[in-house]
């Protein structure tokens, strides 16, 4: 660190700094950035561009008494840095160390941790009406995307912010983008505002000129006073914010400090909802991140910090097999059409997109209205197909509910990210899809295992025309194919001692677990116990050859990379028992915990899912049920889940 950031150690240490200081501080938690992004992966395009823009933010208002809270909060690296956590940056998104996103156990600072997208303003909103209960009115500050922007939730906290006069600042981080290119009406509307920046500096010299002038000087800049709204109308068309009751501050530059801290200061004094817009670039500062195209080094996996050219991947990954197959399939269809929730590439659907711009939706950050357009779609006769990442699907469970599956819609949701995601940490984990999926009636779930079950999965999945089904997929590289030994009525058995004979235990392994429950059966086999191994493919609903197989084993252990509450394993010990099948069954899964962020392999440790955890406790109940204690496994089962749980809370 240079001679400036060290002496930053809270926001207060700020406005001690002369203009020039800001100046050369904003360079240097620009290298701090991309220096520790550079090792530890993360997001680097939205912090460059926020670093005036926060270091203003803690000029002009008292964290934390005065709270900044930011949306979807992949850009509050520099709000780290600037409360205290400059020294830690080098473990950022490591076990053990920063979060990426603003966390409650670090800091104050750091009033919510919210990591999916337009929630910010519905804080803010609550905040502020608990602070007026309680008597006390202090401002409270969101900044939000522009990106954003485009979900639905951010309108609903609008109506609410604007129908009172609670101090609530909305800033308007615009730079035209979320993981993509901002889309939509409003993005056209920012885009007109953002087409003006010079505006606001026409204006102010004018009311400082024109009233010099001898003798028509001031007539007439009283004459263009008045006209003033309908020059900004004209020029700058807020007028839709100022029509919800909200005043409009801007656009300004949001890399230029006087100017942000001046339009900060002005919605401060207004002591009442307000709008700032700042516009700024993504990747601001650092020439690699602001000449990509794509978009601006949003999220990298690391790099070098001097050319900005990435660590070369190794392999290919589920979501570019994925994209393959999409491709495919939609050359040999033209009812499939795709659909994403603002991040078309990172869910695989970019080449779709080029290749079929006609048959490709990106509707920005609105997953509920992604899923429900799909609906729509599907009535229309397209066969949809809907990218998100897993966890933002919990977003529009009720549109799948009510709107595909009630309708029994051929609509394909694709999840990535599915299982344990690891260092983007609690909220990006993919695993509750499993469990929440369970009770929607009608849907069809599979779980590939490696490439050739992912493409021929997708592909059942869209010839499949009597209702919706999902595919699901982790962010964990793609290993080697996991070949079947043999197929019984769908079902793949993987390993086994011999066809059509008795095992000790049957386990049952879902998607992408499937090699680690391999190398887990051979440790069991080694232990004494004969093991078969196999994967449904499609694991909802349970195939009924899993209710045979079960018949000839001692025990049934599922595996699966979701939430063990309601999971797979447990609708396949539902169906066993239902079956009249007395085989005892048990599951392991992820406990009902958020589990920390770290690298995956460190929070599978944590949570339980290692080949050698899995191993140990097939060999544990399997010996218990050897010997008659059914009933004792029970309690086994259950006193492992809750240290497990324990454990992870501790934490």
């Amino acid at each position: 660190m240079s001679r400036v950031l060290p002496r930053v150690g809270s926001p207060s240490d700020l406005r001690a700094l002369s203009h020039d200081e800001l100046v050369l501080l904003s360079a240097e938690i620009r290298d701090l950035i991309v220096q520790t992004v550079s090792r530890t992966a993360g997001h680097l395009g939205p912090n460059l561009g926020a670093v005036e823009l926060t270091i203003a933010l803690h000029r002009a208002f008292d964290s934390p008494a005065e709270p900044i809270l930011f949306d979807v909060g992949h850009q509050a690296y520099v709000h780290k840095i600037l409360t205290g956590r400059a020294e830690q940056m080098s473990t950022l998104r490591q076990t053990g160390g920063l979060s990426g996103y603003p966390s409650r156990a670090e800091s104050p600072h750091d009033w919510i941790e919210n990591s999916h997208a337009s929630t910010a303003l519905s804080y803010a909103d609550g905040m502020a009406k608990a602070f007026a209960v309680r008597g006390e009115r202090r401002p409270v500050v969101a900044v939000v995307g522009d990106g954003a922007l485009t979900g639905g939730m951010c309108w609903e906290a609008l109506n609410n912010i604007a129908a009172s006069d609670r101090p609530v600042i909305v800033v308007i981080n615009d730079n035209g983008r979320s993981y993509d290119p901002t889309i939509g009406g409003f993005a056209d509307h920012l885009a007109g505002l953002r087409l003006r920046p010079g505006y606001e500096k026409m204006l102010g010299t004018i009311k400082h000129r024109l009233p010099r002038v001898p003798v028509v000087g001031a007539p007439i800049y009283d004459a263009l006073h008045g006209m003033k709204r309908g020059i900004k109308d004209l020029l700058a068309p807020q007028g839709m914010f100022e029509d919800l009751g909200l005043k409009y501050v801007g656009p300004v530059d949001g890399h230029d400090l006087p100017s942000l801290e001046h339009a900060l200061e002005l919605a401060r004094r207004f002591d009442g909802p307000v709008i700032v817009h700042a516009v700024t670039r993504k990747g601001y500062g650092y020439a690699p991140a602001e000449n990509d195209e794509a978009d601006q080094m949003h999220q990298t996996r690391g790099f070098d910090p001097v050319t900005g050219e990435a660590k070369v991947s190794s392999g290919r990954t589920w979501t570019s097999v994925f994209s393959d197959e999409a491709l495919r399939l939609g050359g040999e269809r033209d009812d499939i059409v795709a659909i994403t929730a603002a991040m078309c590439e990172p869910t695989g659907l970019g080449a779709f997109s080029r290749k079929y711009p006609n048959r490709f939706y990106d509707v920005g950050i609105a997953e509920q209205h992604a899923v429900t357009s799909a609906a729509g779609l599907a009535t229309g006769g397209m066969h949809p197909i809907v990218a998100l990442y897993a966890t933002f699907l919990n977003r529009a469970f009720d549109q799948l509910l009510m709107d595909v599956a009630l309708h029994r819609l051929p609509v394909t949701l694709v999840l990535d990210r599915a299982g344990l995601t690891g260092d983007d940490g609690p909220s990006h984990n993919g695993m509750w899809d499993l469990s929440i999926l369970g009770v929607v009636p009608g849907l069809r779930i599979a779980a590939p295992r490696d490439e050739p079950t992912l493409r021929a999965e997708l592909a059942e999945a869209v010839d499949w025309a009597q209702g919706p089904t999902v595919l699901r997929f982790p962010k964990t590289p793609l290993g080697d194919d996991v070949p079947a030994l043999r197929h019984v009525d769908g079902v793949d058995v993987v390993a086994e001692p011999a066809p059509d004979v008795d095992v000790d235990v049957l386990v049952v392994a879902v998607g992408a677990t499937a090699p680690d429950v391999v190398d887990a059966a051979e440790a069991v086999r080694q232990a004494g116990y004969t093991v078969r191994v196999v994967d449904p493919r499609w694991v909802q609903p349970v195939p009924p050859a899993i209710i045979e197989l079960a018949r000839s084993a001692g025990l049934v252990v599922t595996v699966e990379d979701g939430v063990v509450a309601g999971g797979v394993g447990s609708r396949v010990s539902q169906a066993v028992r239902a079956a009249g099948v007395d085989t005892p069954t048990r599951e392991i899964g992820v406990p009902v915990v958020f589990p920390d962020h770290g690298k995956v392999a460190d929070v599978r440790v944590a949570v339980g899912l290692t080949v050698q955890d899995v191993g140990r406790r097939i060999v544990e109940w399997s010996a218990l049920v050897q010997r008659g204690g059914d009933s004792s496994s029970d309690a086994v089962n259950e006193q492992v889940s809750e240290r497990r749980a324990d454990e992870i809370a501790g934490d």
